[in-house]
């Protein structure tokens, strides 16, 4: 049965949710505050499990055209000495990931959403009442009545709040720095490459590929930092000299930026919630489960809460909800339990924990069992303790489909990707 949809927030949560909706016949309206709706955030690692909610789409095609795949993740200390070497391959031959600029994929939903499309841009949602299904805007004006209203305003979601009293919703104390820059002659162009000095200092950088209208490679650079001084006054001299001493072929990339001052800030939350829905109101994507970035599962997770929710929908809406929440809640609190166990390795001022990472990690993911799990849960496929979300064969050829890029990587001149 076709239902009247209001969406609340037009990020990926949002935009996935409309497409799918919309196709299924339900009649979407999304309300966005920005009066220009566009991507927030450089780029981000799209595992299988999100890639494979776009070929349920019909997206991968284009989302492949636009990203960079990613073959292996790797992360090193400052002394060169492995902490994380993990290769999609090794799971299963034909499973890669994909980094993409969040440009594209916006754009690509976007331009996806071509049905029932109702957008109200530059309208903020302020108040939400579940029981009747309206929204009021912070000019006071109402709208509805709608049949299911969802919420998918992101991690500083003000109105989860509205729907149900989360039973965590915390900042974490580290963020980190991004921008985007051209990838040129970057050694390593099918890999997620990071630098650690102890937890107290992280770069990266990530290959995600172009976006429409722009068709120069690019690498999303970030460097982490804590809350506290992403808002602090800069010395660049110092800045550049802190990263120069974690890693220096990054701060090369950076050739031609004001950095940092012309980096973006990120902040992350570490959000939980008691139940997902009430009355008419349901809440998805960053806004029900925010969490740490460690294990880049956010879009993904978005993704899957987009696809569950129409199916959910398709059935008996009132039970299927319910059971939709339970699937995703018991998906989710092995990330949840993984990004809370990771973050302080990675981000935090605890010595010993890095030096327990460093001495330990990379060993441990080496043992058949514990790379197994590392695999895993690194590609979104592990669900509670031994559990596993399949990946269609369909889909697998799919990507098998795309193997000639791989090839065109190996066969580059050693040199380049030493």
């Amino acid at each position: 049965m076709a239902e009247h949809v209001a969406i609340v927030g037009y990020g990926t949560a949002g935009q996935a949710a409309a497409v799918l909706l919309s196709h299924d016949g339900h009649r979407v309206e999304v309300f966005e505050r920005a009066p220009q709706p566009g991507p927030v955030g450089a780029g981000f690692l799209l595992q299988p499990t999100g890639l494979h909610v776009l070929w349920t789409m019909g997206l991968l095609d284009d989302a492949l055209v636009h990203g960079a795949r990613i073959e292996r993740l790797y992360g090193e200390t400052t002394a060169g000495r492995a902490v994380m070497d993990m290769r999609y391959r090794e799971l299963e031959p034909r499973l890669f990931g994909l980094g993409m600029q969040r440009g594209a994929l916006f754009e690509l939903l976007d331009a996806a959403w071509t049905t029932s499309r109702v957008l109200h841009a530059g309208v903020e949602v302020t108040h939400i009442d579940a029981e009747r299904g309206w929204l009021r805007g912070a000019d006071g004006r109402s709208h509805g009545p709608f049949d299911r209203i969802v919420v998918a305003s992101g991690a500083a979601s003000a109105l989860r709040r509205q729907v149900a009293e989360p039973a965590l919703d915390r900042p974490y104390p580290w963020g980190a720095q991004w921008c985007l820059v051209p990838q040129g002659d970057w050694r390593w162009p099918d890999e997620l490459r990071q630098r650690y000095l102890r937890a107290r200092r992280m770069a990266g950088l990530l290959p995600v590929g172009t976006r429409p209208g722009d068709p120069v490679p690019r690498l999303g650079f970030f460097w982490s930092l804590p809350v506290a001084a992403l808002d602090a006054p800069a010395d660049a001299a110092r800045w550049r000299a802190d990263v120069a001493a974690v890693w220096p072929e990054a701060l090369e990339r950076l050739h031609g930026i004001d950095a940092p001052a012309q980096l973006a800030a990120a902040r992350y939350r570490d959000c939980v919630m008691r139940t997902w829905h009430r009355g008419r109101a349901i809440v998805i994507g960053d806004a029900a489960h925010a969490m740490s970035p460690q294990l880049g599962q956010g879009v993904n997770m978005a993704l899957l809460d987009a696809v569950g929710l129409r199916d959910a929908l398709r059935a008996a809406p009132d039970e299927a909800l319910a059971r939709f929440v339970a699937r995703r809640r018991r998906h989710l609190l092995t990330y949840h339990r993984w990004s809370r166990w990771l973050t302080p390795l990675f981000q935090s001022d605890h010595d010993w924990a890095a030096a327990c990472r460093d001495r330990l990690m990379h060993p441990l993911s080496r043992l058949p069992g514990g790379r197994g799990e590392m695999l895993r849960v690194l590609t979104g496929t592990r669900v509670g303790a031994l559990g596993t979300l399949e990946l269609p064969d369909a889909f697998l050829e799919a990507l098998h489909a795309a193997a000639p890029a791989r090839d065109t990587v190996a066969a580059m001149p050693a040199e380049k990707r030493a």
